[in-house]
């Protein structure tokens, strides 16, 4: 057994705590690692946060949104949010609202979806957002009627009844919820306004009281992308437990002069977003600006709107949306100078960043402000709610997603030449909602949560210097010369080679002679590559052959950085008009995309490409 400290010249000691890992090596070849820093005492539930900082700061703004970039903010304090949840409670109590009937939530972040479910984790009583992807862009609803099915809740809110009419009556027969909408009352429905206004009850205090950290706090809906829809059960303890490890890791959230301000758009169906982000805020009494934009075209216009507007402490992203902010922060003195003088950090998740996109960053900032702005990640899963582990210290390159956080151990087993990661700690569900079957399969005998994971050491012999993810242990696959393929890695290095023409990639090649690549095209950076206006239809676009010779040389390239490796490069590419479908469960709300999914979806493209009659390396599909 060993313990090592890191001591990096580089370690940004005013923000983070210094990594101390115990790592015991197995006769079986098995790692155990954890941290030398036990967790310390945590919350009991979600709702002592909000209490609180009612109590400490009431005045200090909570929670702000905008309906659109050019309204003003509408914000809610500590102590508005407490009462307004107080009365929310009350209502839920009054419905008779349980775990085996649920508050579930299918709209987007907003003040009224955060105060819902505050108030009924407030009572214990469950909640559950649903990504609006499955009312809202779904064509069959089958995905949401699957969900309903599973919950059978007892409310179901919707910010507005209109756009949401077609999900609402597709689901219909099967619940008996109430309907709670952002709008007046109407037939059927009660509005968020009259809820709200209803009197707070002994009761709400009572059940409060009554919460452990064993209640279910909230059900998290995974992908579902290979079949139904999970429920993963997060409770109060995992909830707390995870951002009191963090609070540890990130000792400037507890200091008295930091001041905790995120704008941040990723959605509270996720992990990532609700459980790391909203809670993190919640738990330092910090302020949370709701960003109604997102990292996609048409939409991220409006995030640079309100990042002009309020500028971040602390600034989160996925790798798409540093792409788009990039570029945004080239065109924009005024922009760049606010974003590096301000925010303190900069945490990227969900998926890997290319190393292109880091070294940017990077020279942004040196040139801006003269020094590099730290940027950092982690990992976990839904399961994990999420944090497992933390970089908090500043990485050398892109993809080091760092060691254990305080209480949460890992285990890494010998499988094939990978080693797969497995979790254990009280940030770890105990299972999956009425899926006992599920939940029994998900765990070793250990308790260890099987993540389905791979990871590689930074430094074998110096494990505080961190953690790689080493692709999906399911993902991987071999060459008919029994080479394997590591398609989490190469994924992201596609994605730096073919840049900027290469929204993503899905790598196929299963049990052939060479990898291949479905493309996703970023249309207005191939656009901009070929010297097309803007109205250029996609089909013209992927088909021109400006666009077709950047993504040939993008991939030689790739081919001479591997060293012509056949499992580090691809010999074809084929571009994909269509867009990831959400209905067959190709993408997430974090523009994560599935490969699994997408090959199998795509199978017809797989074969085009699998085809080696065919003399043409760069082609197209519809």
């Amino acid at each position: 057994m060993t313990i090592a400290a890191a001591n990096r010249h580089d370690h940004p000691e005013a923000l983070f705590a210094t990594p101390e890992i115990v790592a015991e090596r197995r006769a079986d070849g098995s790692i155990l690692l954890k941290s030398a820093t036990p967790l310390q005492h945590h919350a009991r539930c979600v709702g002592d946060w909000l209490e609180q900082w009612a109590r400490q700061t009431p005045e200090r703004i909570f929670l702000g949104e905008r309906s659109s970039v050019e309204a003003p903010w509408t914000t809610l304090t500590y102590k508005d949010a407490l009462r307004q949840v107080r009365s929310v409670a009350a209502w839920i109590l009054a419905q008779g609202l349980s775990a085996e009937h649920p508050v579930v939530v299918l709209s987007d972040n907003s003040i009224d979806h955060a105060s819902l479910a505050l108030a009924a984790m407030h009572v214990g009583v469950p909640v559950a957002a649903i990504s609006p992807a499955y009312s809202l862009m779904s064509k069959d609803f089958e995905k949401l009627k699957s969900m309903i099915g599973l919950l059978d809740p007892g409310a179901i809110y919707v910010s507005s009844q209109k756009p949401f009419a077609p999900a609402l009556a597709a689901i219909k027969p099967l619940h008996s919820a109430r309907i709670v909408h952002g709008e007046a009352d109407g037939e059927g429905a009660i509005s968020f306004r009259s809820v709200a206004a209803a009197p707070e009850t002994s009761a709400v205090a009572k059940a409060f009281a009554a919460i452990t950290p064993d209640s279910i706090a909230k059900f998290l809906l995974t992908s579902g992308s290979t079949g139904t829809p999970k429920a993963v059960i997060n409770t109060q303890r995992m909830l707390t437990s995870s951002q009191q490890a963090k609070a540890q890791i990130w000792p400037f959230l507890e200091n008295p002069q930091t001041d905790l301000v995120i704008l941040d758009w990723l959605p509270w169906s996720h992990t990532f977003g609700a459980n790391h982000n909203f809670n993190l805020v919640l738990r330092n009494g910090g302020t949370l600006y709701i960003d109604g934009g997102k990292p996609a075209p048409g939409l991220f216009a409006t995030s640079l709107a309100n990042l002009h507007s309020v500028m971040p402490t602390v600034y989160f992203n996925v790798a798409r949306g540093y792409d788009m902010l990039i570029s945004a922060l080239r065109g924009d003195d005024e922009l760049r100078r606010c974003f590096f003088s301000e925010v303190r950090l900069a945490f990227y998740a969900a998926t890997a960043l290319p190393q292109n996109l880091w070294d940017a960053m990077e020279e942004l900032s040196f040139k801006t402000v003269g020094r590099a702005l730290p940027m950092v990640s982690a990992w976990g899963s839904t399961e994990t709610s999420p944090l497992a582990t933390d970089c908090h210290f500043q990485a050398e390159r892109s993809g080091n997603i760092g060691v254990p956080v305080p209480g949460t151990e890992l285990k890494l087993v010998p499988t094939g030449d990978k080693l797969e990661v497995r979790v254990r700690g009280p940030n770890v569900t105990p299972g999956y909602w009425k899926a006992p079957e599920l939940t029994a399969k998900a765990f070793d005998a250990d308790g260890f949560y099987l993540i389905g994971d791979a990871m590689t050491f930074a430094d074998p012999d110096r494990p505080e210097l961190g953690l790689f993810f080493d692709g999906r242990i399911a993902e991987d696959f071999k060459l008919d010369s029994g080479t394997w393929v590591n398609v989490g890695a190469l994924r992201v290095a596609g994605i730096a080679a073919l840049a900027p023409l290469a929204q993503d990639i899905v790598v196929a090649g299963h049990g052939g002679r060479h990898v291949r690549f479905l493309v996703f095209p970023n249309i207005a950076g191939c656009r901009a590559h070929a010297g097309l206006p803007d109205s250029a239809a996609v089909a013209e676009v992927i088909g021109n052959e400006k666009v077709r010779a950047g993504i040939a040389s993008g991939l030689a390239n790739l081919k001479a950085q591997s060293g012509g490796s056949s499992s580090g490069h691809a010999t074809r590419a084929l571009l994909l008009a269509e867009l990831p479908s959400v209905d067959g469960g190709e993408i997430t709300d974090k523009a994560y995309i599935n490969q699994r999914a997408v090959l199998t979806r795509r199978a017809n493209a797989v074969a085009t490409l699998a085809d080696d009659a065919s003399t043409e390396w760069i082609g197209c599909a519809d």
